[in-house]
């Protein structure tokens, strides 16, 4: 398996930059989650979207932050495979709840997937802790690196 990673933006609410948000993303499975191998592929969605996968695969109702699907049978820390959906809407509407911007529930929704890929769960209140503790860890880390912010690609930029 190599190290690949795709970010597929197919929601129109926010112009995102696909790749500094994989430049992070890169960076944070190397080296803050030890990741050997992987093939990812993360889809910004919108809530329609969002809506159907998880009334369809999950059967729970209306949208979702983040929906994960591990292509293993098995999850391994080390070689993950499978697909990332994050909602840019819920980003945006669950931001100021928590007193963060879009722009970073974006790439903490895209972490906490790829703790899942890496077998970590959230069912419950224990393993709910110990995977928030490692998400925190690993957005600190990305945010002395990286401006999170830019993940907002910049119209003005775009055009000159």
């Amino acid at each position: 398996m190599s190290r690949l990673l795709q970010i597929r933006n197919r929601q129109r609410r926010r112009l995102i930059d696909a790749r500094f948000l994989k430049a992070m993303l890169g960076e944070a499975l190397a080296h803050e989650l030890d990741v050997n191998a992987y093939e990812v592929c993360v889809h910004l969605i919108g809530a329609t979207e969002m809506t159907r996968l998880n009334e369809t695969f999950l059967q729970h109702a209306g949208s979702t932050d983040v929906i994960t699907f591990n292509h293993r049978e098995i999850p391994n820390e080390t070689e993950l495979h499978g697909e990332l959906f994050v909602c840019v809407d819920e980003a945006m509407a669950r931001a100021p709840e928590f007193k963060s911007t879009w722009q970073a529930e974006i790439l903490r929704y895209a972490v906490h997937g790829c703790l899942h890929l890496q077998g970590h769960d959230d069912h419950e209140p224990n393993d709910r802790r110990r995977m928030k503790r490692e998400e925190n860890r690993v957005l600190r880390a990305l945010g002395k690196r990286f401006a999170v912010a830019r993940i907002a690609r910049n119209m003005r930029a775009d055009h000159e």
